[in-house]
């Protein structure tokens, strides 16, 4: 499509006009598709917005890094700032900090999540390591959840001891749900102590939980 047809788009009353002239940008140099990606930061709809941070994470240059750390940090909606935070992952080892100060300051369910799906693959293990910490402290269950998990993959780090004095504690955990997370969790550790508790929590008292533990052991 031509720059001229997308800039028409782009400038449409019909938001899925709009959504459609950003898509056509996934074809457009990062030069010529950043100045029009930020045109539509402020969308009044939040899909479009929505759109402009996934097309920011494609099109990566210093400008747009920073519009996309507008973005997780001033958005209203929490799907705009989840699909910003993943695309700031897309800038590799920089963003880290950035996520770990956005997991800090935002508590809705989905930007964490996204944030903790972004993270491990970031090869960052303290700031994985603080997120999950926080994670693991906060109100919503399926953060709790997400966060365990996200301590597995700091079993070969760093971060290995921290994470295993975090997860040890929970084996007594009166969710069976967080124990089943633990159990996993505890099967990346290459320790003592990991299998004396995998041991525990094979004899646990929900049948989930004991056949998780028993995965790991294997």
């Amino acid at each position: 499509m031509e720059i001229e047809q997308i800039k028409a788009y782009l400038n449409s009353e019909d938001s899925q006009d709009r959504l459609k002239g950003l898509t056509e940008l996934r074809n457009v140099e990062t030069e010529l598709a950043v100045p029009l990606l930020l045109t539509k930061i402020k969308d009044k709809e939040f899909l479009v917005r929505s759109f402009v941070a996934m097309g920011l994470g494609r099109k990566r240059n210093s400008e747009s890094f920073a519009a996309l750390l507008e973005l997780i940090k001033c958005d209203r909606d929490p799907n705009v700032r989840a699909e910003a935070a993943n695309s700031l992952s897309f800038y590799g080892q920089v963003a880290a900090t950035h996520l770990l100060s956005l997991f800090i300051g935002d508590d809705h369910w989905l930007v964490r999540r996204s944030i903790l799906a972004a993270m491990v693959d970031l090869n960052c293990p303290q700031e994985l390591f603080e997120i999950c910490v926080c994670g693991i402290a906060g109100e919503d269950f399926t953060v709790r959840e997400a966060s365990l998990e996200g301590l597995a993959f700091l079993g070969n780090t760093v971060k290995k001891e921290d994470a295993l004095k975090q997860l040890l504690p929970l084996v007594d955990s009166e969710f069976w749900r967080l124990r089943v997370k633990v159990a996993i969790a505890l099967g990346k550790f290459d320790d003592d102590r990991a299998r004396d508790a995998l041991e525990r929590l094979r004899k646990d008292e929900d049948i989930r939980v004991v056949g998780a533990a028993m995965e790991s052991l294997v």
